[in-house]
């Protein structure tokens, strides 16, 4: 295993974080124990969460991602707990999910509320990575390729939401904190104002990064490349869909058969560069996953990658990808499929 440190910080953390929204719903909790339990034996020790998950949540459900890696770590104990990174998000507004709190906001009693539950449902003293998984404000973000809507009357909270965090961080609730599915100016105005006021530094930004979306590279990269912001990239494999099982249709099982609600990553564009991936991978002797997982790993803006699996056979062999190096040929290939068809999943 392969190993770095959260920018800015001193916490060492596996290139390969063990995503978890799939515990709770799609995975039993003896099943996400056995997932942490091998996760941990190859390595691993940084796990990603969210208090929304699992995936497909509802009122009943919610929250018991976060209570299944709970149980896990009283299982395995202080020590052991110590030497685990542990990341979860706060969600943001507009999604539907009042069921979670109301309002749906980074306002303070959010916040507070947001982050005690997590504690509680995680078993532990303190959250190592906090992320606010969507922005307050209104963007274009999921899947949506152009500006549709921008809130006007959003109001600049940012410092207070700093603020907010600075007293966690000195209460040890939380280590450090991150932003999601955020652009370049949500990211560049958190900086300035912790900059200027003296606040915690963002130290993370989770996005969607893959061979179907590569929209971090225009902007993005060279921001947090030199402001020393990590990439977490989350769905290196586009739901499934860049291990090819959906190439002769989306298959009833799997996440894009449960929830169809999610459409980026299964449209006719996806299914075009898809197959001209497999191909490729194909012709180098590889497997589409191995290629799709290695091209992630290998950029160097990517401090992490985010993998998530419904079965063992499925976590090994994404584990196991991570030591495939791919060849000048292969990226040049890559390069050229991208050309041909650019970021279908945006």
């Amino acid at each position: 295993m392969n190993y770095t440190t959260l920018p800015n910080t001193d916490i060492k953390i596996s290139k390969i974080c063990l995503g978890t929204m799939t515990f709770g719903n799609q995975n039993t909790e003896a099943e996400a124990h056995s997932q942490l339990d091998y996760a941990v034996e190859r390595g691993i020790n940084f796990l990603d969460t969210a208090e929304m998950y699992p995936i497909g949540g509802n009122a009943e459900i919610f929250g018991s991602t976060e209570r299944y890696i709970g149980s896990w770590i009283s299982k395995i104990g202080k020590n052991e707990r110590e030497k685990i990174v542990v990341a979860t998000k706060i969600a943001g507004p507009n999604r539907g999910m009042e069921y979670i709190r109301k309002p749906l906001d980074f306002s303070k009693k959010s916040i507070h509320e947001a982050v005690e539950l997590s504690l509680k449902n995680l078993q532990t003293d303190y959250i190592d990575l906090y992320q606010m998984h969507w922005p307050e404000r209104v963007m274009n973000m999921f899947g949506k390729r152009g500006l549709s809507e921008l809130d006007m009357k959003w109001e600049d909270n940012i410092l207070e939401i700093l603020t907010i965090f600075d007293r966690l961080i000195k209460e040890g609730k939380v280590k450090h904190i991150g932003v999601s599915n955020e652009n370049p100016y949500g990211v560049m105005k958190f900086l300035s104002e912790s900059d200027k006021h003296n606040l915690p530094r963002i130290v993370s930004i989770q996005n969607p990064y893959s061979l179907l979306n590569r929209l971090f590279e225009v902007g993005l990269s060279e921001l947090c490349m030199r402001e020393k912001v990590g990439l977490l990239a989350y769905s290196p494999l586009g739901f499934s869909f860049l291990t090819g099982k959906h190439l002769n249709g989306i298959q009833p099982n799997s996440r894009l058969g449960l929830f169809p609600q999610f459409t980026r990553y299964s449209n006719e564009n996806c299914y075009k560069a898809t197959r001209l991936y497999k191909e490729l991978a194909e012709q180098n002797g590889l497997t589409l996953t191995q290629i799709a997982l290695a091209f992630v790993s290998e950029q160097s803006f990517v401090t992490s990658t985010i993998i998530g699996a419904t079965t063992m056979q499925q976590l090994k062999e994404n584990i196991d990808a991570f030591e495939v190096k791919l060849s000048e040929n292969i990226i040049k290939g890559i390069n050229k499929i991208q050309e041909l068809h650019p970021n279908p999943a945006p």
